[in-house]
Order: structure tokens, then C-alpha cells, then sequence
């Protein structure tokens, strides 16, 4: 054990009990998996990506590169998740990645004796030849080869939320720098959020020793954040990190609200993602310790100086008893002193000229070329030539700014040859950068500039207040001597991706002298830590090796997001049955009370058939509804129908406009059949238009496309007929549509209405205001889906079963969508199925439509050469047995192959009205091919037959019934 009786923030009272690799340890509350494993005497906990080398802890937050495990069992089952940031809880259960069959003994590690093969690029020049290799050999080996950890199989049984939040203020970072910005600009009655990733705010200063006003700087921390927990308007959010800096001030952020817990409480969500839109920002991020390339400075053992100094100070764990810290500046020597303080023996070696310590064994001028063990470190070796005994490498190589917000929207950083650092470059609008992350890096230093920067801000958002006191606090030293590279073979630079200085080295040679050539080339920077402790030592030497400064090579600048985010916290509650609300027409409860079967159609929920008593199966149901149409009366639920009004002096133009056919000759009460294209040429959609009034119209869509017309109406008015004076409003909900249809429709409507609705009357393609039985006031339309005499009857949603029972008392059987499919096909309608993105007017038969007399959307596109081309499908009937949608079409005797394809069933149905099965199809050529017979292939259900090419339409042609 390597746990300290006293000092810490770790709670002793509260044993909690884990399992790594299947083997139990004991932590406390307040470790994290990696603090916990390192108390428990455990170095290896990883292995590397590519050449599987053995890997201990690095870092001492999300900047870890090493140490990714599994997390948790079954369902809640959680890959590649860092151990320094896991919080330790009761029963966690975690383990290794990336290894076969064990940790200690991993057959992939092979791959390192393989290194001089495996050098950057040779997947680029490996798997090119032979090419038949590629499908059969070489893919499957990626495949099998890729990834590190394993995801759950099992559907996630947790929830996750989405909330949206404003503020005057976010302050990313809740270290000396966040707190005093936070402070500041409270204190001014702003309001404040202060978000930090860590599970206890405070940051660097509870890993450290250091003093605010004379006593321990955690006092400091509890009194700021007891004040900021007292103020109305100040929200504190830990255990969230800022991921991404968006547009117009908004930033997404994810708060890992029960990550701690074996599982979350009832009600709680696992994780939370915010949305939040702040009027300005303060980005108070720290800064990474960053290592330096030296022969075998991937070894388990090795780690980051102010990390061995954070496991001390904060989780009471003494990471080695021999200890070596080669640090090329002055922070690295805190770590020594601590160590030394904590009982270990240390031995300093500092390449610069530094004096005696006492305590403290001081190799000046030198500097580690190798170190020496298998599984963990051993021993350190010198420059000098001298070798010593160590089971800890504390390394301190700078520091590097934590700016990745701020480069979000493409501010590019620039290099600070003074601090040896990138520094950020110009923020998102309303951002400013302070303390660390912005090249300050003294505790004094971090308060000052987070007073002053919380204060701006909160002044920039319109709120006045007076500078904060600040509390006294030392500028500790802070020189550097840049030092990136000690040559030398493994010299590992990106630990994850096994990146070598020799590969950085190679790619320069090779002609990859761009920044973004060598990341892409050689993998550095890509692996899960993004860069966070690779980038600028692999950038130094990629400088080093093309003759260049750092500043002229340059760096890539970083995208969302910061950290990995869960697919399950960015979708929040929206998933399964709650991906979107299920929509339920005014008339669910009446269809379910009546025997209705029902089936999901985009966002609703419709009736696709009525079951009654005796009925064998669906068929029989469907059957039947379609015969009692053609030979009676039935009535089916339209509610679904998208429903727009457009009203104003320029609505008639702005329609004219949105057609591809003329509207603004339609009279007031009159209705016309209308085509939509897109810009493309291509159809977006169908339906009827009614003219109520002069200025006042009455638009349907087809139910699927609803809210993509609603779309396209507002951008045809806002942007390219912004000087029409109109107003568009949907009304779906507002209005229960009922389709009567049959032979006995008009007298079915008799007894619903004292309104004269003969053909005199009420002509085909009319509309009226009408009043029902009972006093139900609404509208009538007469038109026809299904080729029979028909009406469409409007009401409020309130009324419509009172509507559906005065039907029904009257004659009429309600129909489901099946029936509906099935009469349509029948009388040859364009559908979904025919209107799906890829078709022309002309492919629909529908080309006459096409005005030649004005400008509408779509009209120069769909004139293309290959819009018109003759051998593009058109809409044909077909006959025959078999028929299946989505089955191909083909000539006759030819062969099955993309070359022949000629077209594709696009709907089928059986009729029992013609006791036949019929489908509609997308054929090349089709009108010269009527009267012929066509291959129907269809190789998803294993069937092949014939099936005659017929006219569109099947039943009345002339469409007399319509009209009757």
C-alpha cells in the first residue's frame, strides 16, 4: 500500500469496495479509479494502441492518455473511459483494454517487435498491394484489430436529459482563476454559471500546498464557493465539462449527474446535456503539464510531475518511495520537495545549472536518456551514463494552456517564445481568457487576472460593481528552460497511438511538412486525449526536423468536443417510443372503440383497418372496407393531412410562386390539385389548394412531408419573396378532416347536412363554410383520393366524433390506411411511394402541369437534359402474381444485374374490387411498354416472375364516378 495516514481530501471514514480485472481492492470516497489503483500498489493498468506496449498512469485528469478502462457490467457496460477522472464508488467493477488474454501477458505485444514495419504510414503503404488482398485479408485484420474498448450489447436502461439555461456569465473552470471570476461577477447581481468537469470545485488548489491570506488555500476555496451557493443567481455545476463554444454565445456542456453511483437514484438521469446561452464567458480552463520525448519514457511508473504532486496532496498517495523528477523548470521541483517531504527518496535531474537542495539529490546539467523494467519502472538512466534505481519518474516538461474553447470557431493560437507555449489566438465573440489558460501561471497571477476578467464581464453583460478585494497569495517560481526531445530510439510522444519522435521525424522526410499532413500521416494527437499532452512536443520536433521555428510550423486548432460526449446524453429522453411525440388524430379513442388495428406513419398514430366479428385476418378486413367504399359509402381519417393556411394580398402570388402550377386563376371556392418542385427540378411534394376567400387560402400536404412544406413556404417568402405581404400558419391540429368516398357519399352527406350538395351545388373541386348536424360548424370540400364520388369534411377537432357517429348512423363504415392504399393504387395516385425525392413531373405523368407561363421554383432545373430524357422511368400499372414492392424490373429472360435494371415496383396491392393483384411501378420507357410483359425480380424475398405493364389507372379511367 502507498496510502499516507494523514493529509488528503480523501474522506477515511468510508471504505469503498471495487474490483479491477477481477481482483477486489478497498478506496475511499472522494478517490477517483486511478488515485484508488495507485494506492492499492497498482502501476500497469493499460496497454497501448498499436504496439500494445504496458502503460501506467500519466495525468491526473481528463489530459490522461494511458489509463482507459471498462467500466461497469451488462447494460450499463461503458468503454474507454479515463480512470483519472472515473469517481470511485461502492462495487465499481473495472477493467483493462486493449489486451489478450491478460494485462500481464499480452500476445498483441508482439506488434513491438514488429516496430520498424509498423513505422508512421504504413497502413498507406502496406495495403495497397496486392489489391485483391485488401477485401479478404487486410480489411478483416482492421476491423478485428480496431478499437479499445468493448460497448455494452444490451439496450441502456438509464435515461438522460436535456436542459437549456441563460446567464449573464458562464465561467468554464473552477480552479483560483474560475472562482475569483465567478465571484467577482456575482457579486455585481449578475447571473452566473460556474461549470467545472472536476466532482469537487476548486481545481489545482486542492492538489496543491499552497497558501491564500497565510493559511491553506482549501479554506479559501470553501469560503468562495459557500458564498457563491448563497447567491440567488449563481448556479454551480460540477461535474461538468464545457465541450463546445457554438454561435451567438451558446455552449454545450455535460454534467455526469449519477456517473458516481452503481446506478442512478429513481427518477434521476444518468447524465445531463445543457444547452447554454451566455451573453459572456470566461474561460478559466488551467493548463496540462506536458511531457518530454526520451527513450522509453512510456513505461509504467512514468508520470506527469504535477500529477505525482496531485495523488499526493489531494488523495494521500505517495506514487513511488524512490523517486527521480526530471523537470527542465522550476514547478517540477514542488513535486520534488513534496515527495521529499512525504518520505520518498528523490533524486532531481534538471538539465539547467541549479544549485543544492537539501534533502534532495540534485543532477544538474543532465538529462534522462533510457529508463529500465518490463512491466514498471526499475530504474532511470542519465546522460551521465549513470543508472538509478527508481519505481517513479516524475517528469516536467511546461506547460500548455488549456485554450481549446476558445479555437472552437477557428481562432487559431499563437506560439509565446518567452513562455514556450501556444497561447489563445482571437476567442469567440464575448469570450475572454484568463488566468493558465491564457499564459498566467502563478497563483497570484490567476487570481488577479479572474477577478479582473469576471468583473469585465459581468460589466460587459450590464452590471455594475466594484473590483474584489483579492486575498494575498505568492507568485511561486515559474522559469523554464524549453526542453521537448532527448534523442534516442522509443521516444514515445503520443503515448496512446505509440507515436515515436522517429515517426515525426519520418513523415518530415517524407515530405509531410504541414502541420496537418503530419497529425494525418503519423496519427498524433488523434487518440482520445486529442493532442492535450502530444501536440507541442511532437510540433517541436516536427519544427526541429524541417529546419523551422515552432511558431512558423505552426498547430491545428481544436474542435468539438472538448471531451467525449455520450450519444445518449446529445439524444436526452428522445429515444425509443420518445424519439418524437406520438401524434394522435382527434379521432384515436372513436377508431379504437371501433375495432381499429392501428400503425405508426411518421409522427402519428393512424387506424390501418377495422376488425369486426368473423373476420379471419387483416385481409378480410381490408377487403372488406374496400368493397363497401366502391359499392356504398365509407369514410377514412385525413387528419394527418398537412394543413396550411396562407393569407394576405400576396398569397396568391407567393403560391403562384411555390407551384408548379398556376393558383392565383383559381377562383374563391374552387380547389385545385397542386405540384410542388424543389430547386432541383425534382417533386417535393403534392396536394389540393382551396381559395376561401380572396386573399385567403387553404393548402394540404401529404402527411409525411407536413412540416418540410411549412419549411419551404417560409423560405420562399423570407428569402426570395420577402416583398409579398403574407402570413402562413399551420393548422393541422386545428382542424379533424374526414374523407367520406362511395357511389352513396352524397347521400350519406344528405342526412349529415341541410346544405345543398348536389353536383349543381357543389361541383367537383368546390369548397363551402357548412354547418352539420348538430349545429357542427366546419367546411366541405369536394374531391377524391380514391376515384369514387367524394367529400372531404372539416371540422373542429372537439367535434369530429360526433361527426364519425353521424356518419356511420348514416350509412357509412369507416376505412383504414390499408383501404386507402389499396384505392389509390387502384384509381393510380402518386404516393410516397412515387414521390420519394428522386422523381419529375414527368416521371409521375404529371408534366402538363408544368406552367409555361410564369416563374415557379424548380422551373429551370427540371428542364435539365437528364430530367427529360425519354428513358427515364415513368409511372405504369402492372398485373400480375407476385408482386411485391420494391421488387426490380427487367426485360424479359435477362439477367439480374444492375446493368439491366429497368425500374422498380413502387406500391402493389391486392384488389378485390378487380380480383386481382396490381401495383404501380417506376418503368424506363414505360407508356411504349404498355401492353407488354415485364421481368419482376425480387431478390430480398427470393421471388422471380412476369407481370403485364397496364395503364396507371385501373378503375375508371374517364373518371365519371369522381364526377357523378
Amino acid at each position: 500500500m502507498t496510502r499516507l495516514a494523514t493529509c488528503g481530501l480523501i474522506d477515511r471514514a468510508q471504505t469503498l469496495r471495487f474490483t479491477f480485472d477481477g481482483r477486489a481492492y478497498q478506496g475511499h470516497a472522494g478517490d477517483t479509479l486511478a488515485s484508488a489503483l495507485l494506492a492499492n500498489g497498482v502501476r500497469l493498468v493499460g496497454r497501448s494502441f498499436k504496439y500494445h506496449r504496458p502503460r501506467g498512469i500519466w495525468g491526473l485528469g481528463s489530459e490522461e492518455p494511458n489509463v482507459l478502462v471498462e467500466l461497469r457490467d451488462g447494460a450499463r457496460q461503458e468503454p474507454n473511459t479515463r480512470a483519472t477522472t472515473a469517481e470511485l464508488f461502492e462495487g465499481l467493477s473495472a477493467r483493462s483494454q486493449n489486451r489478450w488474454p491478460s494485462l500481464r501477458f499480452d500476445v498483441m505485444a508482439l506488434n513491438g517487435l514488429l516496430g520498424p514495419l509498423l513505422s508512421a504510414g504504413f497502413y498507406y503503404k502496406t495495403f495497397m498491394w496486392p489489391a485483391a488482398f485488401w477485401e479478404k485479408v487486410y480489411e478483416p485484420l482492421i476491423r478485428r484489430a480496431a478499437g479499445l474498448g468493448r460497448a455494452a450489447t444490451a439496450p441502456d436502461p438509464d435515461r438522460y436529459e436535456r436542459m437549456h439555461a441563460h446567464c449573464d456569465v458562464l465561467v468554464v473552470g473552477a480552479g483560483p482563476t474560475g472562482l475569483a471570476a465567478a465571484l467577482a461577477a456575482a457579486r455585481t447581481g449578475a447571473r452566473v454559471i460556474l461549470a467545472d468537469e472536476d466532482f469537487a470545485l476548486g481545481g489545482r488548489l486542492l492538489a496543491e500546498r499552497q497558501e491564500i491570506d497565510g493559511a491553506p488555500a482549501t479554506g479559501w476555496v470553501a469560503r468562495v464557493l459557500a458564498e457563491l451557493q448563497n447567491l440567488p443567481d449563481v448556479t454551480l455545476l460540477p461535474r461538468t465539462t464545457i465541450f463546445g463554444a457554438f454561435d451567438h454565445g451558446t455552449y454545450g456542456a455535460v454534467q455526469r449527474v449519477a456517473d458516481h453511483l452503481a446506478e442512478p437514484a429513481p427518477g434521476q438521469p444518468r447524465q445531463r446535456a445543457w444547452t447554454i446561452v451566455a451573453k459572456r464567458v470566461v474561460l478559466a480552463a488551467g493548463a496540462v503539464e506536458r511531457p518530454i520525448a526520451f527513450p522509453g519514457n512510456d513505461r509504467p511508473g512514468v508520470m506527469s510531475a504535477a500529477a505525482a504532486r496531485g495523488y499526493l496532496h489531494r488523495y494521500a498517495v505517495l506514487p513511488g518511495r524512490r523517486a527521480v523528477v526530471f523537470t527542465a523548470g522550476d514547478d517540477g521541483w514542488r513535486t520534488a520537495l513534496a515527495l521529499r517531504d512525504a518520505g520518498a527518496e528523490v533524486t532531481v535531474v534538471d538539465p539547467r545549472d541549479r544549485p543544492a537542495c537539501p534533502g534532495l539529490r540534485v543532477v544538474a546539467g543532465a538529462r534522462v536518456v533510457g529508463t529500465g523494467g518490463r512491466l514498471c519502472l526499475i530504474s532511470v538512466r542519465l546522460d551521465t551514463g549513470e543508472a538509478i534505481a527508481a519505481d517513479l519518474l516524475a517528469v516536467s516538461g511546461g506547460w500548455n494552456p488549456t485554450l481549446h474553447l476558445a479555437s472552437h470557431q477557428g481562432g487559431r493560437p499563437h506560439w509565446d517564445e518567452a513562455l514556450a507555449a501556444f497561447l489563445p489566438g482571437t476567442p469567440p465573440p464575448g469570450m475572454a481568457v484568463a488566468g493558465a489558460a491564457a499564459g498566467r501561471f502563478t497563483l497570484a497571477a490567476c487570481l488577479a487576472d479572474g477577478a479582473a476578467a469576471g468583473l469585465q464581464a459581468a460589466r460587459d453583460a450590464g452590471h455594475e460593481g466594484q473590483p474584489l478585494a483579492l486575498p494575498r497569495a505568492d507568485d511561486e517560481p515559474a522559469g523554464l528552460r524549453a526542453l521537448y526531445h532527448v534523442p534516442g530510439r522509443k521516444a514515445f510522444v503520443d503515448f496512446q497511438h505509440d507515436v515515436t519522435a522517429d515517426d515525426i521525424a519520418l513523415a518530415a522526410r517524407e515530405g509531410f511538412r504541414s502541420v496537418e499532413h503530419a497529425k494525418r500521416y503519423t496519427t498524433l494527437g488523434m487518440a482520445t486525449d486529442q493532442g492535450r499532452t502530444a501536440n507541442v512536443v511532437g510540433l517541436a520536433i516536427l519544427a526541429e526536423a524541417t529546419g523551422r521555428g515552432i511558431a512558423e510550423t505552426g498547430t491545428t486548432i481544436f474542435r468539438p468536443p472538448y471531451t467525449p460526449v455520450a450519444i445518449g446524453a446529445l439524444a436526452g429522453a428522445q429515444t425509443g417510443p420518445d424519439f418524437r411525440p406520438t401524434r394522435l388524430t382527434p379521432l384515436h379513442a372513436w377508431s379504437a372503440r371501433h375495432g381499429a388495428s392501428f400503425v405508426t406513419t411518421g409522427a402519428w398514430l393512424r387506424p390501418e383497418w377495422y376488425a369486426r366479428p368473423g373476420e379471419a385476418g387483416w385481409r378480410d378486413s381490408v377487403d372488406r372496407e374496400v368493397l363497401h367504399v366502391r359499392r356504398a359509402a365509407g369514410f377514412c381519417d385525413v387528419s394527418t393531412l398537412g394543413k396550411i393556411e396562407v393569407v394576405g394580398p400576396g398569397a396568391a402570388a407567393l403560391l403562384d410562386f411555390v407551384y408548379a402550377n398556376d393558383i392565383s386563376t383559381l377562383k374563391p371556392g374552387r380547389i385545385r390539385y397542386g405540384l410542388m418542385l424543389r430547386e432541383d427540378g425534382f417533386v417535393l411534394d403534392d396536394g389540393t389548394c382551396a381559395r376561401l376567400s380572396e386573399n385567403r387560402f387553404f393548402v394540404t400536404t401529404t402527411t409525411a412531408n407536413a412540416a418540410r412544406v411549412m419549411q419551404h413556404l417560409e423560405y420562399a417568402h423570407q428569402v426570395l419573396r420577402p416583398e409579398l405581404d403574407v402570413s402562413i400558419l399551420s393548422v393541422t391540429d386545428a382542424w379533424a378532416q374526414i374523407a367520406l368516398a362511395g357511389p352513396r357519399a352524397r347521400d350519406v352527406l344528405a342526412q349529415v347536412t341541410a346544405q345543398d350538395v348536389s353536383n349543381a351545388a357543389l361541383p367537383h373541386m368546390a369548397c363551402t363554410e357548412a354547418v352539420f348536424a348538430g349545429g357542427l360548424r366546419g367546411r366541405l370540400y369536394r374531391l377524391s383520393f380514391s376515384g369514387e364520388l367524394a367529400f372531404e369534411l372539416g371540422v373542429p377537432p372537439d367535434d369530429a366524433e360526433a361527426l364519425a357517429d353521424r356518419l356511420r348512423a348514416a350509412g357509412a363504415e369507416p376505412y383504414g390506411t390499408e383501404a386507402l392504399g389499396v384505392l389509390r393504387i387502384e384509381k393510380g395516385h402518386a404516393g410516397g411511394g412515387e414521390i420519394n425525392g428522386q422523381t419529375t413531373a414527368g416521371n409521375l405523368g404529371l408534366g402538363r402541369m408544368l406552367s409555361r407561363r410564369k416563374e415557379f421554383i424548380g422551373r429551370v432545373m427540371a428542364q435539365r437534359p437528364a430530367l427529360v430524357d425519354p428513358a427515364r422511368p415513368v409511372l405504369v400499372g402492372l398485373r400480375g402474381d407476385g408482386l411485391r414492392t420494391g421488387a426490380h424490373l427487367l426485360e424479359p429472360g435477362a439477367a439480374a444485374n444492375t446493368a439491366n435494371d429497368l425500374g422498380h415496383v413502387t406500391a402493389s396491392c391486392w384488389s378485390p374490387h378487380l380480383q386481382a393483384q396490381i401495383g404501380l411501378a417506376l418503368l424506363s420507357g414505360g407508356q411504349a411498354r404498355i401492353g407488354t410483359r415485364i421481368r419482376v425480380y425480387d431478390a430480398l424475398r427470393g421471388q422471380d416472375g412476369e407481370a403485364e405493364v397496364v395503364a396507371p389507372v385501373f378503375i375508371d379511367p374517364e373518371g365519371t364516378r369522381t364526377r357523378a
